[in-house]
């Protein structure tokens, strides 16, 4: 049969987190095995595609704003919008010419036989389809997508989970992702292997819930728990799993729920010495009141019982989140009692959101909505406090060994240096000297910095 894709240039844009990322490596590692040519997004391509997010009204914007603009640089090229955004309101897209082919998700790794297909149609001059979608109900089933390689030199992302079961009254992402399932840990493995073998040091685990991995056949009440009646632990087993893997020296964890971090799963985990001590916990409320109406599971003061249970077996852990401000009847008390509360767990990094309204979800039809200048006020402020526990635990850590990645040179104040990543996530830079890029070196962190970097005295290089 024919390869009537083969020479054609494909730009891609991954818009959103880290599993659009890993999606969109995917789908260009697939693509490119067809002889198709990855050029960049502001080149005249034959292909556009945008793996689009919906996560907030903003990022809809920002999918629309990316896909015409596609359209403006090359009027004959195939727009493909792919994802999230297409998943949930798709329907509005029928009449936008600006856009050729609408893909949903768990149809991404049908895209060469899709994009195949439109263009035979035209070519015959035949009706072509436009929309590819699974209805929310089918979005069940895991489907496998893999990488050939990764977009950094040192770290690769492994998406290893989909689709989320909790249903916060302001996500749509339960929609456009559907229900939660998992890779098979055996092909996560034969992954990691191919990954290792190509020099990979660090492997980052992504999923929309990844603290679900493995639950999909659970109860309802295992799935809540984030635990199985028997004790089993999947994401820890398979923790353990990805640690025997010659060649990885690192395992970073996404993005983790709160409630996963009982006892038993922290001191176990811990045992598994190449998981990097950085847990980004996703709090969007340090208010009890205001995590009620937003439907987490969890209150402030279980919440803190998971940070107070990292420092126990783990010295100085960076502990990250995200945090909303601005909720729907969100006063300005339970506003500084948030803010007080984020001061109380000590973060070492904040990411702060002004509340989105999203159409479709419980949150957009709650009362009191705060105007876009209270928003906006509540966000300066809890970034100011997002600032200075940043800057606190970074000066906590002057004096302190870490282990550094190494991933890219770079000149500062005229001279070379290497600089990466510690276990942490800290932003580390070495002076160059007898070191190259992609090696692990214990480094002793200085209480300088320079653009953004921490500076470190090297100590030598970790036993391989």
């Amino acid at each position: 049969m024919e390869n009537i894709i083969k020479g054609l240039k494909i730009a891609y844009l991954s818009l959103g987190c880290k599993v659009n990322a890993y999606e969109t490596a995917s789908i260009r590692n697939q693509l490119e095995s067809y002889g198709c040519i990855t050029v960049g997004f502001r080149d005249v391509a034959d292909v556009y595609l945008v793996n689009t997010c919906t996560v907030t009204n903003i990022a809809d914007r920002k999918s629309r704003q990316m896909l015409h603009q596609a359209k403006r640089r090359n009027s004959d090229a195939i727009v493909v919008a792919v994802g999230c955004y297409v998943q949930e309101f798709y329907r509005n897209h029928e009449q936008d010419d600006t856009i050729d082919l609408l893909i949903g998700n768990r149809r991404k790794s049908e895209i060469a036989a899709i994009l195949s297909e439109y263009i035979a149609c035209k070519k015959e001059g035949q009706e072509t389809q436009q929309i590819y979608i699974n209805e929310d109900e089918k979005l069940i089933e895991y489907e496998e997508m893999v990488i050939a390689g990764a977009t950094e030199n040192t770290r690769a992302y492994l998406k290893i989970q989909d689709g989320c079961n909790q249903f916060c009254s302001y996500c749509m992402i339960p929609y456009a992702r559907g229900r939660i399932s998992s890779r098979a840990q055996e092909d996560i493995i034969k992954e990691v292997v191919h990954l290792a073998q190509k020099g990979f040091r660090e492997l980052v685990l992504t999923g929309i819930h990844l603290s679900s991995y493995g639950l999909e056949d659970a109860t309802t009440s295992e799935q809540q728990k984030l635990k199985r009646k028997d004790g089993r632990e999947p994401l820890l087993e398979l923790i353990s799993a990805i640690s025997d893997v010659p060649g990885v020296s690192r395992i970073r964890l996404g993005s983790l729920e709160p409630r996963i971090m009982r006892e038993e799963f922290v001191r176990e985990l811990a045992k598994r010495t190449k998981v990097c001590p950085h847990f980004h916990l996703s709090l969007q409320s340090g208010c009890d009141e205001t995590l009620k109406a937003m439907n987490r599971k969890y209150t402030t003061e279980e919440y803190l019982k998971c940070c107070d249970l990292l420092r126990k077996y783990y010295e100085a852990p960076a502990i990250t989140t995200d945090v909303i401000v601005g909720f729907p009847g969100e006063t300005e008390e339970q506003f500084v009692t948030s803010m007080e509360f984020a001061k109380t767990c000590g973060f070492a990094q904040m990411h702060v959101f002004p509340f989105s309204r999203r159409r479709g979800t419980a949150a957009d039809r709650m009362p009191n909505q705060l105007t876009e200048e209270e928003k906006k006020n509540r966000e300066h402020r809890m970034l100011a406090v997002a600032e200075q526990l940043e800057k606190r635990y970074r000066a906590q850590r002057a004096g302190h060994e870490c282990i550094l990645l190494t991933e890219e040179s770079m000149e500062i104040d005229g001279r070379s240096w290497l600089v990466g990543h510690t276990g942490e996530y800290l932003m580390v830079a070495v002076p160059q000297e007898n070191y190259t890029n992609n090696q692990l070196i214990r480094v002793r962190i200085t209480e300088n910095s320079r653009n953004n970097y921490i500076l470190a005295e090297p100590l030598g290089l970790m036993e391989a």
